[in-house]
């Protein structure tokens, strides 16, 4: 059978979303001196896809990075951020969709929401790419936006201001000020890979986490292409090695000595969230044989076995239920 039709109707190379995919497309725009604008979220009112905060990245070639609706958005946005990006001005604009007409006619996306929005010119941030190089370090990036043009940025001991020229904003009401903050990208240090790695660590890096690999057996040091880090250590010499404090560890070794090793080590560790890959039975079993101080530190942080219960077999399905429960995690979702 000939699917050559069918594939030529498959949506490919559709853009990334989240604060990560944006700022690490946004760095790169300055870098290669593209004409680019940063959209970035100031206020929302009724139903909307996303909340004060939300980023989006538009280029002058018409490409985008994230997402700010469903789609039916983005074209006018687009068109504005070019706008922006071309006469390096701050451009303020609003679409609202709260009224009946908007259900059947104009953007047609059925929902009764505002959205009102900024439009950062890139190419006048002259500091952007340090200030993003903080946030990924770990630090909260915090800008505060003024009506005139003013902005203010800043991630951790990293600070800079400047003054724009800017379209003052067209609605009545508008605020002098704008104070909003993106939290930095929650990092997950994977100790051990296995046949979930190549299914697990995609998913993260697309929901924004940053991967730190931790294996040296020759057979999966490969995976560690998938990471943003890869370390070639025991578990032991990782964690004595490892400056960063990650906000996830996942054991998954397939292998008892080794998955020990790790337990012991990350006991002594202050991170939050502990997985253990394997049944129950494992994991009584690896307790039988760690300290009881190692015991006593683990089980208030331990998750075992780690991963929702979302039904399936194999590695995929539980490479997805590992994520879905970090997603519940990191973002203080009650079970």
């Amino acid at each position: 059978m000939d699917l050559s039709p069918i594939a030529a109707l498959a949506p490919t190379a559709l853009p990334l979303g989240g604060a990560r995919a944006v700022l690490e497309a946004s760095v790169a725009a300055v870098l290669r001196d593209e004409p680019a604008a940063l959209a970035i979220v100031l206020e929302t009112t009724g139903s909307t896809y996303v909340r004060a905060g939300a980023l989006a990245l538009f280029d002058g070639d018409g490409a985008q990075v994230g997402w700010l609706s469903g789609g039916c958005l983005e074209p006018e946005i687009q068109q504005r951020a070019q706008d922006a990006a071309r006469a390096r001005r701050i451009e303020f604009m609003e679409i609202d969709t709260r009224g009946d007409e908007d259900l059947l006619s104009g953007y047609a996306i059925g929902c009764r929401g505002r959205l009102r929005l900024a439009l950062l010119p890139l190419a006048a941030m002259h500091e952007w790419p340090s200030t993003v190089a903080a946030w990924r370090a770990g630090e909260p990036l915090r800008i505060a936006l003024h009506a005139d043009g003013r902005l203010d940025i800043v991630a951790g001991a990293h600070a800079a201001s400047s003054r724009l020229s800017a379209q003052a904003p067209s609605w009545p009401d508008a605020q002098s000020k704008w104070s909003l903050s993106v939290a930095p990208a929650p990092s997950v240090l994977v100790l051990g890979a296995g046949p979930e790695t190549p299914v697990l660590l995609p998913i993260l890096r697309a929901l924004g986490a940053t991967t730190t690999l931790v294996e040296r057996r020759p057979r999966w040091t490969a995976a560690g292409a998938l990471a943003d880090a890869a370390i070639a250590r025991t578990p032991t010499q990782a964690l004595a090695e490892l400056a960063r404090h990650h906000d996830v560890a996942l054991v998954m070794h397939h292998h008892f000595e080794l998955d020990r090793e790790a337990l012991e080590a990350l006991a002594a560790t202050a991170i939050g969230f502990i997985g253990l890959l394997g049944p129950l039975r494992r994991r009584d079993d690896l307790f039988r044989v760690l300290p009881a101080t190692a015991r006593e530190a683990l089980s208030p942080r331990l998750h075992s076995p780690v991963g929702l219960h979302l039904g399936g077999t194999g590695p995929e399905a539980i490479a997805l239920s590992i994520a879905a429960q970090l997603q519940r995690h990191l973002h203080d979702v009650a079970a």
